[in-house]
């Protein structure tokens, strides 16, 4: 058999050497070995190959538009909304849009080839729906975008983000979103969960919602997400993004509920980026860092993937949209440090996250859509400790995106004459990472 494109002797995230060969969009082979010829090949040797990264939570609506109007001040997520809706009257279709291509162009280099947007809802324009809608058929043969209905001011406390969210569903946006906690009372946050639920049940859509991104305990938004869940049967379509009133609850409630979420389903979305920065801003100290329970969710077999949130826009001042920035972050701030939680993190930024979406046409197997990326890197492990150059992106089987290999020179008596900070594991810590 003879191939399109062959990636030859890259290292698998599990530690095998093989070629991949590919027909078309598709992997057609994974071998230790495939003697064949290929119109294009690929040398990986010594470098990892990886899953596609995805982003299960952004805001592409927004992205790239820091210091428009001004700058969030404060640095608090109720300053970001407010400055959010200073900018909304100043766009524009074209601007939204450019803004949204330019970020798919960093994303592409980044080997980010599928992403998940909610798109602001409560301007009555739905100008920003109709622009992302226009981005998602420009990228779809190299990038999978989700879009989600938004209801950013509110399903109730706005007075027409209940009917935007319907016309923006039936223009074509594909999950439900929802933000219960921003809702004037808790009553109608709950009563919004129930709604946005039924909406979803009544038209076969997944269920997105900022839940309880709040340092108050008493938020709990996720119990109700969690309850009609199981109500309408919607296990497995469902996501709960940010929960971080859970770093704040106690520790009785939160052995209550993520039996709950687990029984239910219900996936999470932690964003560690953003979450650190924005959450605890009325503390003194001690100072809450506001990500959620990651660690004991998954002890519970609930389904957790890293979401980038933002880059450069009225929440967050950074940002190059690098997925393994997301994980490193999220390692650090859950405290997963050994060899096997590294290498989940990895994991959660790419298989996890193809899961939370839905998009089983992803992954590293015979099958399966030819989009991959080379890493500069020997491992998962060691991929996220140096956030690597992507050397090859490849996107339903055409390389989209190369970079070469970058070394830094040395002169200095009897050193090496360049360094890139790679670093042969010991065979104990791979045999951890084996094991686990």
């Amino acid at each position: 058999m003879d191939f399109d494109l062959i990636v030859r002797g890259g290292t698998l995230p599990d530690g095998r050497i093989a070629d991949i060969g590919i027909i078309g969009e598709t992997i057609a082979a994974i071998e230790p070995e495939l003697n064949a010829g290929a119109g294009t090949a690929i040398d990986a040797h010594g470098n990892l190959i990886s899953p596609p990264f995805i982003d299960p939570h952004f805001h592409m609506d927004a992205t790239l538009s820091l210091g428009i109007p001004r700058i969030n001040v404060s640095g608090t997520l109720l300053e970001g909304i407010s400055l959010w809706g200073e900018l909304k009257p100043l766009l524009t279709h074209e601007a939204v849009r450019d803004r949204a291509l330019a970020y798919c162009d960093w994303a592409v280099s980044m080997g980010l080839l599928a992403i998940r947007s909610h798109v602001d809802v409560c301007d009555t324009r739905l100008l920003a729906v109709e622009a992302l809608l226009d981005v998602k058929k420009t990228v779809a043969p190299y990038i999978d975008l989700q879009l989600v209905a938004f209801p950013q001011d509110g399903f109730y406390r706005s007075p027409t983000a209940r009917d935007n969210t319907i016309r923006a569903l039936d223009m074509g946006v594909d999950i439900v979103g929802g933000i219960p906690h921003f809702e004037r009372t808790m009553a109608d946050g709950t009563r919004s969960v129930t709604e946005l639920c039924e909406i979803a049940a009544e038209r076969g859509l997944m269920v997105d919602l900022h839940c309880d991104e709040t340092d108050d305990p008493l938020s709990r938004h996720i119990e109700q997400l969690a309850y009609e869940t199981q109500r309408f049967g919607l296990q497995g379509r469902v996501a709960g993004s940010h929960l971080t009133s859970m770093h704040s609850m106690d520790n009785y409630y939160v052995s209550k509920l993520l039996p709950l979420i687990s029984e239910a389903g219900v996936s999470a979305i932690p964003n560690p980026l953003i979450n650190i920065m924005l959450q605890g801003r009325h503390d003194t100290f001690p100072k809450r860092r506001g990500l959620t329970r990651v660690k004991e969710m998954l002890a519970h077999g609930i389904r957790v993937g890293w979401g980038q949130d933002c880059v450069l826009d009225p929440w967050y001042s950074l940002g190059t949209a690098d997925m393994l920035d997301v994980a490193f972050m999220g390692l650090h701030v859950a405290q997963m440090s050994s060899p096997a939680d590294m290498a989940r993190c990895f994991d959660m930024v790419t298989n996890v996250n193809a899961a939370i979406m839905g998009l089983d046409h992803l992954g590293l197997a015979v099958g399966k859509r030819a989009s991959l990326v080379v890493l500069d890197a020997g491992d998962p492990v060691e991929a996220v400790r140096l956030r690597p150059e992507r050397l090859c992106v490849i996107a339903r089987g055409k390389v989209v995106a190369e970079r070469a290999r970058q070394e830094t020179r040395l002169s200095i008596a009897g050193r090496p004459a360049t360094v890139n900070r790679r670093h042969r594991r010991s065979q104990n810590s791979i045999a951890q990472i084996d094991r686990s």
